[in-house]
């Protein structure tokens, strides 16, 4: 039997700042919970609640989930509010 490969996602979240805080993970709503309440999630996240998730899209590989989640932390702040309400696509490698 072949061994299924997990399909990794990349996630926003927004803190009640209004920052938000980019990931990766195979399982977004376990990982989000963890951010919300263990000492598994985020350091960066710690005392910064309540969390709402922003924003999800399933990538496929880690490796790509690993570069887009790389190329959306280089966005500034107007653009990745614009990626969670759809204005502007994910910054996808060519």
């Amino acid at each position: 039997m072949a061994k299924v490969e997990a399909i990794w996602s990349v996630y926003l979240i927004r803190t009640k700042a209004n920052q938000l805080y980019c990931g990766v993970t195979t399982d977004v709503e376990r990982r989000f919970h963890e951010h919300q309440s263990s000492a598994k999630g985020a350091k960066y996240l710690k005392g910064k609640g309540p969390l709402t998730l922003a924003w999800t899209l399933a990538v496929g590989d880690k490796r790509k989930a690993m570069q887009l989640e790389y190329r959306i932390k280089q966005l500034n702040k107007q653009a990745k509010e614009k990626l969670v309400v759809g204005e502007i696509q994910p910054p996808l490698s060519v």
